[in-house]
């Protein structure tokens, strides 16, 4: 048996075990974010919202059943499945799928489907990160390897970036202040611009 079999049984299966409400909040942040209401699927705050309703899973088997059920709404998309077909390519593959699963997806996909290839068509024009949130704080150089002049001021920037395959990441790096208000003048700048459009 093929890897890529074993990983989507072993991912069948968790899913087979949750709760079919639980699934199915799973599948709409999933959606949300495919129909472009949000910028991506942040494992984090699903995590914490299934752990608040009493909802135990593990982080890797969540990022698991995030990108399967992923995968499997975009190749729907891509292929225009309705739900029908899209259940029967799911019974087809020969996982072991529980009936209350399959039904929330059929259910969703039926409501979704529309505009998640509406959506899809849209992003495959652009296939670039987009940049969901921004935070900086002010820092103070003490000691490096590689700085001449310690007790320098500088400012860490970080970025959470939705990639265009919709996991959320975070980056960071460090500027000293005339480097950071450049960056600033710079967004100002993109601000005015935006507001004319």
């Amino acid at each position: 048996m093929p890897a890529v079999e074993l990983v989507s049984n072993k991912v069948v299966d968790v899913i087979s075990r949750l709760p079919p409400g639980t699934f199915s909040e799973i599948c709409l942040h999933i959606l949300t974010y495919l129909c472009g209401q949000s910028a991506g699927v942040d494992s984090a705050v699903l995590s914490k919202e299934l752990s608040n309703a009493g909802i135990s899973l593990n982080h890797e088997d969540l990022q698991s059943i995030t990108r399967y059920v992923l995968l499997t709404f975009r190749y729907a998309g891509k292929h225009s499945l309705s739900a029908d077909d899209l259940v029967s390519k799911l019974e087809e593959d020969g996982s072991r799928w529980a009936k209350p699963c399959l039904q929330v997806i059929h259910k969703l996909w039926s409501e979704h489907s529309a505009e998640v290839q509406l959506q899809q068509e849209a992003k495959e024009m652009l296939s670039i990160g987009q940049l969901v949130d921004i935070q900086w704080k002010l820092g103070m150089a003490v000691s490096s390897d590689t700085c001449r002049s310690l007790n320098c001021p500088y400012v860490m920037v970080m970025l959470k970036v939705a990639d265009p395959s919709g996991q959320i990441c975070q980056k960071s790096f460090e500027m000293t202040i005339p480097q950071f208000q450049n960056l600033h003048s710079h967004f100002k700048d993109i601000a005015a611009v935006m507001e004319t459009v």
